[in-house]
């Protein structure tokens, strides 16, 4: 038996809508995350016995779990949408691990919902691997995430611009409230319902705010914070998600909903790859400003429980708002300090940022430069790193500059070898997995989980999982995938 809950279907009917299960037409189970089963407590073999794939491909509800499509409003690159809603998925319900903690057992390509605004609900095989490996890699890489419970296909055939095989991810998150479902309440004006959410998420994520003595604004400044060491996190291991939309941020400080979502290959701070981003909002080195341009809209949001005088209020939520810069520059030097062994100050910091300058001028591969700096200095022969740029002057006067600042020799590495990883989940890489899987080979996906679960481990046999891609195999435009 799974120990299932569901705490969000008590809240205001108008946050969600009740759905009933869906009859896909043969579900078949293609991975099940055995370590993520035993986290959350469930027998791997009830997960894929007929009755639990049928509960992972959203055909049966199991007692406790009240299924439903849970509202939310949003801007989608900068612009104002008053309804969206889960239009592909469905909340199943809450899970109580072992030690008590809850987790969303959130289903994606389950079908269509009153939300679906036309669509038909449903995922298609290539986008849900895409999912799958990327946020096992970033949950490897201990960076809070969404995680994916199993993938199920669903044995029909989906349309987009070519016919290709439905599927359904199984999703585990502290929780799947956004932005936007705050923004949903405060556009229609619901005080109340807010009053609601916002004691739930209290309860759920953030208890030491009931201490506080205005929780709304505690709440804020707890969720600055952790969105702040996300994005930090995000670009020290140089990850773009592509659609930094306000119906895309969770309130836990999990990175949410991989759709265009890529790691960089060559640094370049001005790097887009989702096809949709044409403007390049959400490009590299603009991933901290579009945060807290959504922590804004968080904010306005949550002005009716901040203080009854919205002028008051205003003042409140702008003063904790102008925090997010020194949150996040504090982050960012410490993990990129991190990266060149070095404990952030402004001379290291200075130093970070003349390694970028070059790395980008010379077209260097970002997680290799780094792991040719980490290995460099284990072994001290630096050759291997300074034939990946062009102006290797440049290279070997910061070379010098970084020996005068970096200190003992055992402490810098172990800082860098904990902060650059070997692996990363490269584009071409995800690619040439879902590719074999297209045609009925799964174990170029097997392959590639089993060398990102450890991604900081060097591992002779994997060797080349860590080169960049050659010309022909870089993927230069990624897609939402809906």
């Amino acid at each position: 038996m799974i120990a299932f809950e569901n705490s969000y279907a008590r809240l205001p009917e108008r946050l969600f809508v009740r759905l009933e299960p869906s009859e896909p037409l043969a579900p078949r189970l293609i991975r099940l995350n055995l370590a993520l089963a035993e986290r959350l407590g469930i027998d791997a073999d009830t997960l894929s016995s007929e009755t639990g794939v049928a509960m992972l491909a959203g055909a049966a509800a199991p007692k406790g779990t009240e299924p439903l499509a849970m509202a939310y409003a949003g801007h989608q690159f900068g612009n104002w949408v008053p309804q969206l809603g889960d239009g592909r998925a469905m909340l199943l319900g809450e899970i109580i691990a072992p030690d008590g903690a809850r987790f969303d057992l959130h289903l994606k390509g389950s079908g269509r919902t009153p939300f679906s605004r036309g669509g038909d609900g449903k995922a298609v095989l290539g986008a849900v691997l895409r999912e799958y490996i990327v946020s096992e890699a970033m949950a490897a890489l201990d960076i809070p995430t969404t995680r994916a419970l199993s993938v199920v296909t669903t044995g029909e055939i989906v349309m987009r611009d070519n016919p290709e095989p439905g599927a359904v991810l199984a999703r585990v998150a502290a929780s799947h409230i956004r932005v936007g479902t705050f923004q949903y309440l405060y556009a229609r004006k619901d005080t109340e319902g807010l009053q609601a959410l916002l004691d739930h998420v209290i309860t759920r994520h953030y208890p030491e705010a009931t201490k506080a003595e205005i929780p709304a604004l505690a709440v804020l400044d707890l969720v600055m914070a952790r969105q702040a060491e996300l994005v930090a996190a995000w670009m020290s291991v140089g990850f773009i998600h592509g659609v930094m939309n306000t119906d895309n941020m969770a309130i836990s400080g999990e990175t949410i909903d991989y759709g265009p979502c890529a790691f960089m290959d060559n640094y370049d701070s001005l790097k887009v790859f989702s096809s949709i981003d044409h403007q390049g909002r959400y490009a590299f080195v603009n991933q901290p400003r579009i945060a807290h341009w959504n922590l804004a809209q968080f904010a306005q949001a949550m002005l009716p429980l901040i203080a009854a005088d919205e002028e008051t209020a205003v003042k409140l939520a702008q003063a904790q708002l102008d925090r997010f810069e020194s949150l996040f520059v504090a982050a960012y030097n410490r993990r990129f300090c991190a990266k060149i062994g070095v404990k952030a100050d402004e001379a290291a910091a200075e130093a970070v940022a003349t390694l970028l300058a070059l790395m980008e001028q010379d077209e260097v591969d970002f997680t290799l430069a780094f792991r040719r700096l980490t290995s460099g200095l284990d072994v001290d022969d630096f050759a291997p790193l300074s034939a990946m740029f062009k102006d290797t002057a440049a290279l070997a006067g910061w070379l010098d500059g970084w020996q005068n600042i970096r200190g003992d020799t055992d402490a810098a590495l172990a800082l860098m070898k904990a902060a650059n990883p070997v692996y990363i989940a490269r584009n071409h890489r995800v690619e040439q997995a879902i590719n074999a899987a297209y045609q009925g080979d799964f174990s170029v996906f097997e392959t590639l989980l089993t060398v990102l679960e450890k991604p900081f481990a060097d591992r002779e046999a994997f060797a080349a999982f860590e080169t960049p891609p050659r010309p022909e195999e870089r993927v230069c435009m990624t897609f939402c995938g809906t």
